[in-house]
């Protein structure tokens, strides 16, 4: 690979980077926001969860749209698409004075949020598999990040700008900025042309979408289990994200100050545990094709037990209850990049993002209803009942999930490493 070329894919990771932060920023940031645009609109938890839960419901019903999209049309286009969607739909969203006008503005946001395959799959064909852990969790401490910055926008600068409106019109612009760089600034590149059996090849084929190699994706068993784990892995997450800055305030009664200085530190060491998570599943993956699943399984397990701890430490024991948050935060996102990698592990180049869609569908498909069936919970005993008893169900499955994809792996990742190797040989 030319040095111009390596230089080229790291600047294609850095836009994503960036676009993925933002995104997630504007996404996350209503988490922070709960009692405010509660207090706006007078409503209980039961209401705030179906606004959680219908940009959850659109993103899962157009999955398997941008899915299909990105495998037939220029990945870089369609993504810069995305971002103009995010920031028209997220001013849309901040300029409505009714709460049953912010229920739909808010659903109609969830249309860029299933927009993910497409730039995963792009970055695939930049980097070959010994890599894609590390560079997954590079992007994905976007995630944790723009999490932070979000609860910084919603704690800090909101009160100073004239509320949470004024917030959304900046991250919504932001969207309509990096519209533009994606659009003149990322290249397409050819499905399949990071596969090691394609490495030296000087010219590839193109690979076409097929329906054909799109039905083989649910006749991949390692793909039952990854599909099974994302329906009850999002629950946790989900749950957190839009429920955790109330729980803190109303029941463990932290301050706004207090939350900032509780959670800053958590989720930097969250971001931190995304990259890990991707080189550890890329260094135990060069040893054994269970690799990725051996790091997932014991992050869910993990990350379940010390969440488990934190939330029931007493109020006033804050020390203890950072101490299990940071913990947690090092084994909770371990499994994420690998997740992304193992679909990669045993699919085909042009399919890859129908594949990813579909995963995301089904993750979506349980996650959607995650808010409303935290809120329901809640009003009718408390959210820390809420938490622990939908993180702990759904790492628990997960856990099991793991372990039999541990059994089938080896069997599907071998047969797409054969199937590659007979396109090299035929070009």
């Amino acid at each position: 690979m030319s040095e111009e070329r390596s230089r080229y894919r790291w600047f294609v990771v850095g836009v994503f980077f960036f676009f993925m932060l933002l995104h997630q920023t504007d996404k996350l940031m209503i988490g922070s926001l709960q009692v405010p645009i509660s207090e706006t609109f007078g409503i209980n938890n039961q209401q705030w969860g179906l606004i959680n839960s219908g940009a959850l419901i659109v993103a899962t019903i157009l999955y398997p749209i941008w899915g299909y999209l990105y495998d037939r049309y220029a990945r870089a286009k369609l993504l810069s698409l995305a971002s103009f969607i995010w920031g028209a739909t997220t001013w849309l969203n901040a300029i409505m004075k009714t709460y049953g006008g912010f229920l739909v503005t808010r659903a109609s946001t969830g249309i860029d949020d299933s927009s993910y395959p497409g730039l995963f799959t792009l970055v695939a064909d930049y980097f070959g598999p010994n890599l894609r852990g590390k560079v997954y969790g590079i992007l994905q401490l976007a995630q944790p990040l723009g999490y932070l910055i979000g609860m910084i926008l919603a704690l800090i600068v909101a009160p100073m700008i004239g509320g949470w409106r004024s917030v959304f019109y900046i991250t919504g612009a932001l969207g309509i900025v990096l519209t533009l760089f994606i659009y003149f600034g990322v290249k397409e590149m050819p499905r399949g042309k990071a596969e090691p059996e394609f490495e030296n090849m000087p010219e590839m084929q193109t690979f076409k979408f097929s329906w054909h190699e799109a039905k083989e994706i649910f006749k991949k068993k390692t793909m039952w289990f990854v599909f099974l784990q994302g329906f009850a892995g999002v629950f946790p997450w989900n749950v957190i994200t839009y429920f955790f800055f109330g729980y803190l305030e109303k029941e463990r009664g932290y301050d706004a100050n207090s939350i900032l200085f509780t959670m800053a530190p958590v989720i930097l060491i969250l971001a931190g545990g995304y990259f890990l998570g991707g080189a550890l599943g890329d260094a135990f993956f060069k040893r054994t094709n269970k690799g990725r699943i051996i790091v997932s399984s014991a992050g869910v397990l993990l990350g379940a037990i010390f969440l488990y701890l934190a939330i029931t430490t007493p109020v006033e024991a804050k020390n203890q209850f950072f101490i299990f948050m940071c913990l947690t935060a090092v084994f909770m996102p371990l499994s994420s990049a690998n997740v992304i990698a193992t679909v990669y592990d045993v699919t085909v180049p042009e399919v890859r993002s129908t594949a990813q869609a579909v995963e995301y569908f089904v993750e979506n498909g349980g996650a959607a209803f995650a808010p409303i069936i935290t809120g329901i919970i809640a009003d009718a005993l408390n959210l820390q009942s809420a938490i622990i008893l939908i993180c702990s169900v759904a790492w628990g499955l997960c856990f099991i999930f793991y372990l039999g994809a541990l059994f089938t792996i080896d069997h599907d990742t071998h047969n797409l490493r054969t199937q590659m190797a007979e396109r090299a040989k035929s070009m």
